[in-house]
């Protein structure tokens, strides 16, 4: 079975392509499952992300869509959520969905993986900047309001590589992950980003594989040409670690399927 979770519309305003050209590109790859996580609203960073006036109208889409094409592919749906205390919103943390991902992409409400706020990295020490980052996400996991992490190790993009061992900057972060339930996404986006390679490195994949930390698949698509991209490649790399079954969901439970 072929699963893809975390893609979104163009309702985060960063995205091209319509939903249903997602989904036909989705079922031209023999991708059996495949989920829409838009960006969750929230009162910050308002321009990359749905905002709430459109939550109805965005799951209606979803919705629509899931009933258009049931007899070729299950669609489902999500959020994926900024892990930013303060500024997320109960109407996201508690909707009606199959999933959400939790996700971090700022530390102290700095962007470190936009482009626009490369300059953040100057004069910071990079090790600090990793550890900030695994607490950030040791966090979220221990906060229970998420299943799925969102690409694990997204501190790499622009190939800011710490001095210490990233497992050994992760392990606690990996733990909560463990206690709290989570499913971790292998996210195939870090293969057109600078650092090339796939969220979580091998590395990080391993050892969440040695906690039994189940995974799942996701292209994170921005466009039509990124949906299922790297897919054969991270179930390559998923195998080659010893993984034969990733999770799916369906109102917020998990289900084991062989891939």
């Amino acid at each position: 079975m072929k699963i893809d979770l975390h893609n979104h519309t163009t309702r985060c305003n960063h995205a091209v392509g319509t939903i249903d050209e997602y989904i036909q590109r989705a079922i031209a790859l023999n991708i059996n499952v495949f989920g829409f996580s838009e960006h969750a609203p929230m009162d910050f960073d308002e321009k990359y992300r749905l905002p709430f006036c459109d939550m109805d109208a965005y799951v209606n889409d979803i919705i629509t869509a899931k009933e258009k094409y049931k007899d070729q592919i299950d669609i489902l749906l999500g959020y994926e959520v900024d892990w930013l205390p303060g500024h997320m919103d109960e109407r996201v943390l508690y909707a009606d969905v199959d999933y959400l991902i939790g996700s971090v992409h700022f530390l102290d409400k700095w962007g470190f993986d936009n482009p626009e706020f490369l300059s953040g990295w100057k004069n910071k020490k990079i090790d600090e900047i990793w550890k900030a980052y695994f607490d950030a996400t040791q966090a979220m996991a221990t906060s229970g309001k998420f299943d799925i992490v969102g690409h694990l190790d997204l501190i790499k993009v622009f190939k800011f590589m710490p001095k210490e061992d990233v497992k050994i900057l992760a392990k606690d972060a990996l733990k909560a992950i463990k206690r709290s339930d989570m499913v971790i996404e292998i996210n195939t986006a870090g293969l057109r980003k600078p650092v090339g390679e796939m969220y979580p490195s091998r590395a990080l994949l391993e050892s969440a594989y040695s906690l039994d930390i189940p995974i799942t698949f996701s292209s994170d698509a921005h466009a039509i040409e990124q949906i299922g991209a790297g897919y054969d490649l991270a179930v390559t790399l998923a195998k080659d670690i010893g993984y034969n079954k990733a999770v799916t969901f369906q109102g917020r439970d998990k289900q084991l399927v062989t891939f």
